[in-house]
């Protein structure tokens, strides 16, 4: 299914994703960039390559290297400093200002949240288009962050199971919020799905009885852009016969 998001994956990797999403989505992609995978020129070579390859976003966060997940516990941060610097880097890197710099400060869980709030300030004065405060823990909190950076882009990230409650799209916007990412969203559902229909498979010996857990396979196809590849092989049908 993948693996943990504690800074597993490298530059190359998730560019070369990146690159492959930006192709078949009409949607605008804020990409991960986690910690900027090195220092500073690194932090430089991933903003540009981000960029190049499609996405309209990139997120990059103080954790230490290597990271983890917002709504995990161990999470480190480096000096605000050496974090402002890198959203500074970033925003110098990019060749359009239609490429936005997303600012994540994990400093909420370990230091608290005035730490937090003033991270979030730093990035702001360094150049970042949005803020992103991880893991608030009430909604009290989340209220709070929209009053103190108020006139300022928020994101939330909505984690199901995670340390951020879950709300309404209004709930969010009357919080001051923005922008509300989803990242664990589909893979959880994934997740249910697959253990569901491989309990069933092991259970029986059969997939039979399982149809309702399962998407119709040539909507599923159509999905996946096979209607493409026959479009162009009705087209080219020819071709082999000459």
């Amino acid at each position: 299914l993948g693996l943990p998001d504690a800074g597993l994956a490298g530059y190359g990797e998730m560019v070369d994703r990146v690159r492959t999403l930006s192709r078949i989505s009409t949607a605008p992609l804020i990409c991960d960039g986690d910690t900027g995978y090195g220092g500073l020129l690194n932090v430089a070579h991933t903003v540009e390559g981000y960029e190049a390859a499609g996405a309209a976003a990139i997120q990059l966060e103080d954790q230490e290297f290597p990271k983890k997940c917002g709504h995990t516990p161990g999470r480190r941060v480096v000096p605000l400093q050496e974090a402002a610097a890198r959203i500074r880097v970033a925003a110098e890197a990019r060749r359009s200002r239609d490429f936005l710099i997303v600012a994540r400060t994990d400093a909420r869980t370990e230091h608290g949240l005035d730490e937090a709030l003033r991270r979030a300030e730093a990035f702001a004065s360094a150049g970042a288009d949005i803020l992103f405060v991880e893991a608030p823990e009430t909604e009290a909190e989340m209220e709070r962050v929209g009053e103190a950076l108020a006139g300022l882009p928020l994101l939330v990230n909505v984690v199901e199971g995670g340390k951020t409650p879950v709300l309404s799209r209004q709930r969010y916007v009357e919080l001051g919020y923005q922008v509300a990412i989803f990242p664990a969203t589909a893979f959880l559902a994934a997740g249910r799905g697959i253990e569901s229909v491989y309990s069933h498979l092991k259970a029986t010996g059969s997939s039979a009885g399982a149809e309702g857990e399962l998407a119709d396979f040539m909507d599923f196809s159509r999905t996946l852009g096979f209607e493409r590849v026959w479009e162009f092989d009705r087209a080219h049908a020819d071709v082999g016969e000459r």
